[in-house]
């Protein structure tokens, strides 16, 4: 599938690692920078998506959100580096209904509202299902917020390009769908967060008070793209990583 990223907000928090380890299924373990794993919201605006080939006019639009934790796992002796996706949200009905089916990972439809200027940008959500609700809204900065585990906006665009594939939960338990993003160009600006909120990352019985703090944001816009099947992914198939 090809199209353009009309807008792409990268919501980034710092968790335990310990926290994060026990929400992940095998054979995936956190990321660990310093003394922190990574985990966060993607909330992407997508248009003219379509199969490879077919005109601009046949492409559809779409909002999406995908809650993240930076993973990694081995396999065939080598250790790789991603995302896992614990839940993904689509404003598309085609999404939600051949998601896990005809392309990779479960997909729950959600109501989406955006603001989005040249300069600042809000995107708020709630799921159908009752289970999601993400708020975000900032502007564009000139560099990180203070005390953001990544040090400078080169390593945290390093690190989030180098984090391309992830694995979201499939229709069948423990088989984990695998999508790799692959795009024209790289490019992205600090956003500086106003307010941020997220049902998920806010609940308390998984995110203990003190073991989760809000790191920083990132912003894309206008890039042209295409979306991969890396198929699928479960403990059975390969070592978790670190054994």
């Amino acid at each position: 599938m090809t199209g353009v990223i009309a807008r792409r907000l990268l919501v980034n928090y710092r968790v335990a690692p310990e926290v994060l380890a026990r929400l992940l299924p095998a054979p995936f373990r956190p990321q660990v920078i310093g003394e922190w794993g990574v985990a966060g919201i993607c909330l992407i605006g997508l248009r003219a998506v379509r199969p490879r080939g077919l005109p601009t006019a046949f492409g559809l639009a779409s909002e999406n959100a995908a809650h993240r934790i930076a993973v990694e796992w081995k396999e065939r002796g080598a250790t790789l580096r991603g995302v896992y996706i614990p839940r993904r949200d689509t404003s598309s009905r085609v999404s939600a209904f051949l998601g896990g089916r005809l392309f990779p990972g479960v997909h729950h439809r959600a109501r989406f509202s955006v603001r989005d200027t040249a300069d600042h940008v809000a995107v708020s959500l709630v799921s159908q299902d009752g289970c999601t609700r993400v708020g975000v809204e900032g502007c564009v900065g000139d560099s990180l917020q203070s005390g953001s585990v990544f040090g400078s906006l080169a390593a945290a665009s390093a690190f989030f390009e180098r984090g391309a594939l992830g694995y979201s939960a499939g229709r069948t338990p423990s088989i984990h769908d695998g999508l790799e993003l692959r795009t024209a160009a790289w490019r992205v600006v600090p956003l500086t967060v106003e307010r941020v909120s997220s049902s998920f990352f806010e609940d308390r019985r998984a995110f203990p008070s003190g073991s989760i703090t809000f790191d920083s944001a990132l912003l894309m816009r206008e890039i042209a793209h295409e979306w991969h099947a890396r198929g699928s992914l479960s403990a059975d198939n390969v070592e978790r990583a670190g054994q």
